[in-house]
């Protein structure tokens, strides 16, 4: 199979197919614009030489180097313009009779060494190649937008593609300066696939009434390091991309819970809140800006109450080493006394079941969420539970306060926040490997450069240790019943012998 693809066709000139135009011209191919909309490719063609030419202006493109990418750009007036081509890349919309009747001609048309190939984003590359007589050429070639800025492409090959047709358009991905992963033609590929945690159980526990938007973005931005919180992206990407793509791959999955949908977001899709192009979503934006609600005020205490920490707390020494560190007057005994602040850090566990288990008072106890170290985190966070009285929430507030640290209150959940998040990331991320979707070295490469998380899924259970990973797992599954919860089973094994979740079988 041919790989040095010196022409290329592209098929559609909305935002993906101009990216993937810009690069493939950048790259050394000549490229030939066609879209079945008449004056497309010619608006096309201008606004990526527009593109070029602002780049001459910034001093990162040389004046002549521009001038040569413009003349390897070129328009197709129809599909039989594109029949010298080497590959050919759809970039259409997303429905699987139009791409297959595209296919279908351009296999008509080109020679029997020329790759076809999509740029799907969730279709099944099999059932688009289905009704070819050649269905080994065609491959899935998935960009992500702003194509030339993001860095990965996903190579998908579907149940009869000849590996030397992915083999070939991993090479030319390299030419272009993007990184190739290898997936498998299975729902959301990688990246779709593996971000499907980050948003859904953020929304879930909106939902159960355990924090507000702008909270649960603040607590995964400063407790566990991601650049936007879960509603920022959304309103980013918008609800009209991204409703679509959970109920997407919720449904293609037979209903799998561990990608349920949110009504929350079908909600606000049905009602047009789609987010910053919109003006409002999760968040209002006046002139772009996004209107954040401040920030509750730290309570004012008299005085505190002494300390008592659960014996059974995660990190308990560390914790400990912390309220010294605040100044608390920390109570050593068998338990607490009846005016003690009573501290509990579960992992998965809500604050309500730990009070009943460890036969404590219910109205003094209040959680600390502690899997992540606390040098390592700009928040801390803490949960009451229904019985929680209010001069015990706030004396809690007050003392995690008292460095200067930001600290955020929840209501009673199972993980608190960045437990039950990362824990499903993880899982997910476990399960693809599991299911032979792709390497855990591809994995990690596709979620980094494609979802940016500050680290890839399997380094973050790393880190944070699959051992307790996985009992968050366990324990929200006692609490809430739900399978979306059931550990995967290469997390599972993994985690039960102490092995690292990049560790592949040989």
């Amino acid at each position: 199979m041919k790989v040095n693809f010196a022409n290329v066709g592209i098929v559609g000139t909305g935002a993906m197919g101009r990216g993937i135009a810009q690069i493939a011209a950048q790259a050394g191919s000549t490229v030939r614009l066609m879209d079945a909309q008449a004056g497309a490719a010619e608006k096309a063609r201008e606004a990526i030489c527009a593109q070029w030419d602002k780049l001459v202006e910034k001093g990162r493109l040389e004046a002549q180097a521009a001038a040569a990418h413009k003349d390897r750009l070129l328009l197709a007036g129809t599909l039989a313009d594109l029949s010298g081509c080497d590959l050919v890349i759809e970039a259409i919309v997303e429905r699987l009779d139009v791409k297959r009747a595209l296919f279908a001609e351009l296999e008509a048309l080109v020679p029997a060494q020329t790759v076809l190939a999509s740029n799907t984003s969730s279709l099944s590359v099999t059932a688009i190649a289905a009704a070819l007589k050649h269905p080994e050429r065609l491959a899935g070639f998935h960009f992500f937008n702003p194509v030339p800025l993001m860095k990965v492409v996903e190579v998908i090959a579907g149940l009869k593609t000849s590996p030397g047709v992915c083999e070939g358009l991993s090479q030319y991905a390299r030419q272009m300066g993007h990184t190739p992963v290898q997936a498998q033609d299975t729902p959301g590929f990688i990246v779709n696939h593996a971000g499907r945690g980050y948003g859904t159980e953020a929304l879930r526990i909106v939902s159960e009434g355990v924090a507000d938007f702008a909270t649960v973005d603040r607590i995964l931005r400063d407790q566990a390091g991601f650049k936007l919180g879960p509603f920022e992206l959304m309103d980013l990407t918008a609800l009209d991309v991204s409703h679509p793509v959970m109920e997407s791959i919720y449904h293609q999955y037979y209903e799998e819970a561990r990608y349920r949908p949110s009504v929350i977001t079908a909600q606000r899709l049905a009602g047009g809140m789609l987010g910053r192009k919109t003006g409002e979503g999760f968040y209002r934006y006046a002139d772009g800006a996004m209107q954040v609600p401040a920030e509750p005020a730290v309570p004012q205490v008299a005085e505190l109450p002494p300390v008592w920490v659960s014996p059974r707390a995660s990190r308990r020494a560390e914790l400990l080493q912390l309220l010294k560190n605040l100044g608390a007057k920390i109570e050593t005994g068998a338990s607490a006394s009846p005016q003690a602040l009573t501290l509990v850090a579960p992992l998965g566990f809500d604050i309500t079941t730990v009070a009943v288990v460890e036969r404590l008072d219910p109205a003094r106890t209040v959680g600390i969420d502690m899997l992540i170290d606390d040098a390592a985190t700009k928040r801390r966070v803490l949960a009451t539970n229904p019985a929680t009285r209010s001069d015990m929430r706030d004396a809690a507030h007050a003392l995690f306060a008292r460095d200067g640290k930001a600290v955020s209150v929840i209501r009673d959940s199972g993980g608190f926040v960045t437990q039950r998040v990362v824990a499903t990331i993880v899982n997910i991320a476990s399960d693809i490997c599991q299911q032979g979707i792709c390497s855990p070295k591809d994995l990690e490469t596709a979620v980094t450069l494609g979802l940016g998380y500050p680290l890839g899924p399997l380094a973050m259970g790393d880190r944070y240790g699959p051992t307790n990973v996985l009992e968050v797992l366990f324990n929200m599954q006692t609490v809430y019943g739900d399978q979306r919860y059931r550990p995967s089973p290469w997390l599972r094994r993994r985690g039960a012998i102490g092995l690292s979740l990049m560790h592949q079988e040989e």
